[in-house]
């Protein structure tokens, strides 16, 4: 299986990024330079700097299609996910607006084997949680921290997440 994970270096990418890499299959990830490195570090096969032309189209490297795409950023147009898909190819968007609820709808409504699920119910079991608990115990999950913020300074903190250049997670002391 070949994944894409976009903004794999930010707060829930870097996790997609390790927990595609535990289930053996080829990863390939999008950042900034600044990340490249890092992102290889957490298992990447693949790294594109989403700056470039070829980062820019998503196009594998190794010319594969991808079978999913877990999608944790904005701004990326669904002709952009759609030439890169294996034919029965899903993106998982993790940041559904209305134009991904569209793209859902349409889909679905014209039976088409590429799809578009927006992320937008959280299970309720704690089973899914607990095996994350167990792999950050065993070492085989690692969280990366970006940045550190006292309750007082939150907007700080909001204003960093919403910038979208984490590296990691931000985190609010309280």
């Amino acid at each position: 299986m070949n994944i894409l994970v976009t903004a794999a270096s930010g707060g829930v990418g870097h996790y997609a990024v390790q927990l595609a890499k535990l289930g053996n299959t080829h990863v390939t990830g999008t950042c900034g330079a600044r990340n490249i490195e890092f992102v290889k570090s957490l298992g990447a096969d693949e790294v594109l700097d989403y700056k470039t032309p070829q980062g820019a189209t998503l196009k594998s490297p190794s010319g594969k299609k991808y079978d999913v795409v877990v999608h944790c950023t904005r701004d990326i147009a669904w002709s952009t996910f759609e030439i890169n898909l294996s034919d029965t190819g899903k993106v998982i968007d993790l940041t559904p607006g209305p134009i991904s609820m569209c793209t859902y709808v349409w889909k679905k409504l014209t039976f088409s084997k590429k799809q578009l699920l927006p992320l937008i119910l959280i299970p309720k079991e704690d089973k899914e949680l607990k095996l994350l608990v167990k792999l950050v115990k065993e070492g085989k999950l690692k969280t990366m921290f970006d940045s550190k913020h006292p309750l007082s300074k939150a907007q700080d903190a909001w204003a960093k997440s919403l910038d979208g250049h984490a590296t990691g997670k931000i985190i609010v002391e309280i």
